[in-house]
């Protein structure tokens, strides 16, 4: 594998994360400048994780096409265009035309690089790789909490743009490295890594559904990410609406969540050296509940500030436990499907989730937003442990 192919995965996912947080930062802003109401965002976001659930659902095809490193460029790329899309937007609709590119590019990505990771790096590659998009995502707000108290939310955008244009460049400077790479996604054909790998005809959905413990870790990971898109998409309204807190301070506070995520995965990578997927999973779990339960305790934003951090916290060893256990847990020769369809089905949860909180939040109150956390995380554990119960079954 060449030397410098792994910080150029680290530097995809960095560009994957830094938009994801943004829209939900400067959500309280946008919305008076372009007439929309508060649950509006919901809309967009829903465009955009169609989006995503398309291209993940294709990615296996069009990587084995035409190769990691030349998805990863277009999907950059399109995310960067979309983004400029944004900045120039005047209309709510303009808002709404640009998600569709945002979305296809961030799907296709996000599932080969994962699927790559999986197959070819050890566990806490697999946590650091995630702890990239937490730098991301936890830099997107800060800068558009910068450009909202010096400009514009259109100059948030167009600065994260910019940021994406430059990260494209570098990843089409890396193309020569990802042509050793290209049979990533022939795994059933007999050409993974490992040569002890038995070749397989390709398993439709259907019967990928059908083994056990899939419907479980779809469920599992359906309420992660709604989980974990809310929290993050929602923070801000949350502390403006329901704590009083102003627009410019609320979108640098979001990003205390994504800065929970960056730093836990960055410890989870050494954790995970030790401690198994299933056990990272269930330490994120209990270190989330806590986090709502703190934000929930009516001792002000002295609480509220350290129980943000301690949600992202949690959420940093769950997915890239759940993504790099795929292959252990069902096989390697279906570990690239079953990565895609998991993606896909994760990205439901935010879909349906994340808008519907919109929806409580303009019409009941942004004060559910802990409330509605602590829901989405019981059904997660439920699910994770129904898991853990029908592999331990298998295999005795």
């Amino acid at each position: 594998m060449p030397v410098g192919l792994l910080p150029i995965i680290y530097l995809a996912f960095i560009s994957l994360g830094l938009p994801d947080s943004a829209i939900g930062s400067a959500w309280p802003t946008m919305a008076p400048a372009l007439g929309a109401g508060t649950s509006w965002v919901g809309a967009v976001t829903m465009i955009i994780t169609a989006g995503t659930i398309v291209s993940s659902l294709m990615s296996v095809r069009v990587v084995e096409r035409f190769g990691t490193g030349r998805v990863t460029v277009a999907s950059v790329a399109l995310t960067a265009a979309a983004l400029v899309g944004f900045a120039a937007s005047s209309a709510f609709w303009q808002l709404c035309l640009w998600a569709v590119p945002y979305g296809l590019g961030a799907g296709a990505v996000d599932a080969a690089l994962n699927a790559y990771v999986a197959l070819h790096y050890k566990s806490q590659h697999m946590s650091w790789l995630h702890c990239m998009w937490g730098v991301g995502a936890s830099g997107g707000p800060m800068i558009m909490a910068a450009c909202l108290a010096g400009g514009s939310w259109n100059l948030g955008f167009l600065v994260i743009g910019g940021v994406q244009v430059a990260i494209a460049v570098v990843l089409t400077l890396s193309l020569p490295l990802w042509k050793e790479r290209r049979v990533l996604h022939r795994v059933r054909q007999g050409g993974a890594a490992d040569a002890s790998v038995v070749s397989r005809p390709a398993r439709s959905r259907r019967e990928l559904l059908r083994m056990p413990g899939v419907a479980a870790v779809l469920i599992c990971f359906f309420c992660y990410n709604a989980l974990e898109s809310t929290c993050g998409a929602w923070a801000a309204t949350y502390c403006v609406q329901a704590r009083g807190i102003t627009a410019e301070t609320a979108a640098s506070w979001a990003s205390l969540f994504y800065v929970g995520i960056t730093l836990g995965r960055a410890v989870s990578g050494f954790v995970s050296m030790r401690v198994s997927d299933r056990n990272m999973i269930r330490l994120g779990q209990v270190v989330v509940a806590a986090g709502l339960v703190l934000v929930l305790l009516p001792a002000g934003n002295a609480a509220l500030l350290p129980g943000l951090v301690l949600v992202g916290l949690g959420c940093a060893p769950i997915y890239p436990a759940v993504i790099h256990a795929t292959p252990a847990r069902f096989g390697e020769d279906v570990a690239l499907e079953l990565t895609g369809m998991q993606m896909a089905f994760a990205y439901v949860g935010p879909l349906a989730l994340s808008p519907l909180f919109g929806v409580l939040a303009q019409y009941v109150g942004a004060w559910l937003y802990p409330f509605y956390l602590g829901v989405l995380l019981l059904v997660m554990i439920v699910a994770a442990e129904r898991l853990n119960h029908t592999l331990a079954a298998r295999r005795a």
